[in-house]
């Protein structure tokens, strides 16, 4: 089942534990320059509002309606991160591992290969929650990603127009499978039923009928983790998916009679200001190879550059940010 709450996704399989689940939601955050440098990860600014797709009328484009899910808005040249967090229902017993697929235009996020309904491990299409707390963007390198920015589809700049040469799919497509019940029931065994597994973490106008897509921005350092469980162990009879329809502002205030949420400050203002960038790093995980699709791919930047609109590509991020570390880190202990 799926539902939302708090514009969060709530994603729940009650039939096999209270804590197989997983909530998602889309932070609101700062646009990475794409300056040839890798950055640290930026701060999240609260959750995009999320709403039923069908309560609303799309009037031209109400064969969206087909697809379900739920709608969200964005700014062009929005950017955002995306927040996993396990399901914590049963504190007696550890968090269920969930592994959930990415899409941007039917386009996967991980793999760079197109849309499958196949949960595929080698050449992995898809994280695993708990151990991947969140993405920020499509996997380019070792350890690198580039940010997902908001761009209207028909502009030629979306990962899904670059990559499988489409315009009509955009948005963000969710799937998630559950472990096996017998996989945990093992899981759970071996950390002796103390719940000691948790790690709970914490402009240009366009064409109103021109729905958004995702981009690939800067550059920023994000290891995707490799899934440390056997193929046979995810419990692939069983699957609940979401489809994230992107709407742009003016789309979004006539659709739903809201006002979206306001474009932040630029990357340089913010560290200009001395307020902080993250570091993750887990040392005890292995990391997924590259997609060989992205490797390509231009920029939100560099494709509207090349279009002749350079409003975002001379941005830049001089100052030496302030950075703090998200990983295990001693607490000093002080003078009393």
């Amino acid at each position: 089942m799926i539902y939302i709450k708090d514009d969060k996704l709530v994603i729940k399989f009650p039939k096999l534990h209270p804590n197989a689940g997983v909530e998602i939601d889309f932070q609101r955050t700062l646009r990475l320059p794409d300056d040839g440098k890798e950055h640290y990860l930026p701060p999240g600014f609260g959750s995009f509002p999320l709403r039923h797709t069908e309560d609303y009328n799309l009037g031209a484009r109400s064969s969206l309606k087909a697809r379900g899910g739920v709608i969200m808005p964005m700014f062009q040249a929005d950017a955002l991160w995306i927040n996993f967090s396990p399901l914590v229902e049963d504190y007696d017993s550890v968090e269920y591992p969930i592994a959930v697929k990415i899409g941007t235009g039917k386009v996967c996020a991980v793999s760079g290969n197109a849309w499958s309904d196949k949960l595929i491990k080698r050449n992995q299409n898809y994280i695993v929650v708990p151990d991947q707390p969140w993405l920020d963007g499509y996997n380019t390198g070792d350890g690198v990603v580039r940010q997902f920015v908001a761009a209207p589809l028909g502009d030629g700049v979306t990962v899904e127009e670059q990559i499988a040469g489409t315009n009509d799919v955009g948005g963000i497509q969710i799937q998630a499978y559950p472990l096996k019940r017998s996989a945990y029931d093992k899981l759970n065994k071996e950390a002796n039923g103390a719940g000691n597994g948790l790690q709970i973490c914490y402009s240009k106008s366009f064409e109103p009928e021109s729905f958004m897509g995702l981009s690939a921005g800067g550059q920023m350092r994000q290891e995707i983790y490799e899934d440390e469980h056997a193929a046979a162990d995810w419990d692939k009879s069983m699957s609940d998916r979401c489809f994230v329809t992107i709407a742009n502002a003016a789309q979004w205030m006539e659709i739903t009679g809201e006002e979206p949420p306001m474009t932040q400050v630029s990357a340089s203002d913010y560290s200009n200001a001395g307020l902080p960038w993250f570091e993750y790093y887990d040392a005890d995980k292995e990391t997924i190879k590259s997609a060989v699709a992205f490797g390509k791919l231009k920029s939100f930047q560099q494709a509207y550059g090349e279009k002749g609109e350079p409003t975002w590509a001379n941005e830049t991020l001089e100052s030496k940010p302030k950075v703090i570390s998200l990983g295990k880190r001693e607490v000093l202990q002080g003078d009393w």
